[in-house]
């Protein structure tokens, strides 16, 4: 049977790979967990900028398992948000950051005329198909503790105090005004928020 591969999705802007401390992390507990004991990567030492991308946003995609399968670049540009449907799935399964979507994929099939789906487990919200939520209660930013993928920008919001975690029901989410998304490629201070308003036919599908 072979093995699973999973990636890591790191920022690159002008030359500089962002949040290594977190990917490090991330990447080293997954080889742990699915592979044994294993010595640490550290992304630094693995990791070769081509000059070409050193100027402007790329996405670096690294592909691994037991080994290092592939490192890629690619330019990238946000996709706009601003309409998110709400798709009930008690059964997915997401704590790794597998090469293989093919759960969150049919998922995200199913989005009508949303931009993204919004997961709701058991009753509780967990991410969108391809990245963290937080919402805003007029004091703070909220990202649910239900999460299915630990994201490595989720993580360091987490260490700065920049967001809190708590559970979020799908009931629950009228009681907030706004909601941002967040991945390692979503810069979350310039990242237009969803504006969760029903006066403007609500931005949520349900």
């Amino acid at each position: 049977m072979n093995q699973p591969l999973f990636i890591e999705t790191i920022r690159l802007t002008d030359g500089q790979l962002f949040n290594l401390r977190f990917h490090n992390k991330r990447l080293n507990d997954t080889r742990y967990s699915h592979f044994g004991g294993k010595s640490e990567w550290d992304l630094t030492q693995l990791i070769t900028v081509p000059e070409d991308f050193k100027e402007g946003l790329f996405k670096c995609r690294m592909t691994y398992g037991e080994q290092i399968e592939k490192i890629e670049f690619e330019p990238y540009q946000p996709r706009l948000v601003q309409r998110l449907r709400l798709i009930n799935s008690n059964g997915i399964e997401y704590g790794s950051k597998y090469q293989n979507r093919a759960s969150l994929n049919e998922l995200f099939a199913q989005r009508g005329d949303a931009d993204d789906v919004l997961i709701i487990k058991n009753g509780f919200v967990t991410d969108t198909s391809y990245a963290n939520i937080v919402f805003w209660n007029g004091q703070q930013w909220i990202t649910p503790d239900t999460f299915l993928l630990a994201g490595t920008q989720r993580a360091r919001l987490l260490e700065e105090g920049i967001i809190v975690e708590q559970k979020i029901r799908a009931q629950d989410i009228p009681k907030y005004s706004h909601a941002r998304l967040i991945n390692s490629m979503l810069d979350f201070e310039s990242t237009p928020p969803i504006l969760l308003d029903s006066s403007l036919k609500c931005n949520l599908v349900f």
